[in-house]
């Protein structure tokens, strides 16, 4: 299997079908086996329910489901080490990057093991820009990351658009510690650390009025930011 896209939701039942429906349309035109997995974390609402729905509607689907929430990180680690493809990519349940984008990872497959979404370099389209309080708390996360973390040559650590070769998953993912919302930053570290060369590629990202980003907890971020640099610290990154 060429390809896998784990599709980590939470509460996603007015746009996850949406977002499904285009990822099939983009695939099943491609040439190469794939499959769609779609990872409930906990929702309480009729998420559940409306992905099992779609299994007669969409090929390849696949569905793994948690009787609780554990937060983004832990879904998207799940996902993708229950995969089979020998590329794995994780993508937003909203479909703020479309599946179409992954045409320009395509090129760098070869080169690189790790190839990432990012809205920060040259080339990166916003449509339309984020609203002020996204982009000012992500300028401040991405300030932590740099000098906690020791991440300053990736711009954009936290687009929700990432792939994967297999080899790179079962490396780093079965290192990773971080459930929430830093566990990106938590991820490359972990590849620069064992010596991953990641290839960042603008990417046309869409802002969604109804996106489940609001207000961060600093604190947590803090937190779960110096576990990473412990960790890295202890050497629990390396092979």
């Amino acid at each position: 299997m060429f390809l896998s896209v784990v599709v980590p939701a939470y509460n996603e039942e007015k746009r996850l079908s949406r977002t499904l429906f285009a990822i099939d349309a983009y695939l099943k035109s491609q040439s190469y086996e794939y499959e769609i997995i779609v990872v409930d974390d906990g929702s309480t609402d009729c998420t559940l329910e409306i992905t099992k729905n779609l299994y007669s509607k969409i090929a390849n689907l696949k569905l793994l489901s948690n009787k609780e929430n554990h937060g983004k990180g832990y879904v998207v680690r799940q996902g993708l080490l229950a995969a089979k493809g020998d590329w794995r990519l994780f993508v937003d349940a909203d479909n703020s990057t479309s599946i179409d984008q992954l045409e320009k990872f395509l090129p760098f497959i070869k080169t690189y093991d790790i190839i990432i979404g990012s809205r920060a370099i040259a080339g990166a389209v916003l449509s339309p820009p984020q609203p002020f309080f996204r982009s000012a708390a992500g300028a401040v996360v991405k300030l932590l990351i740099r000098f906690i973390v020791a991440i300053s040559e990736i711009q954009d650590t936290q687009c929700g658009f990432k792939l994967f070769s297999k080899k790179a998953v079962e490396s780093i993912f079965t290192k990773c510690t971080i459930s929430g919302w830093v566990f990106d930053a938590e991820i490359l570290k972990i590849a620069k650390n064992m010596g991953y060369a990641t290839k960042e590629v603008p990417v046309v990202w869409q802002n969604d009025a109804a996106s489940k980003v609001r207000l961060i907890s600093i604190g947590g971020i803090l937190r779960d930011l110096v576990k990473i640099r412990h960790n890295a610290i202890m050497v629990k990154y390396h092979e």
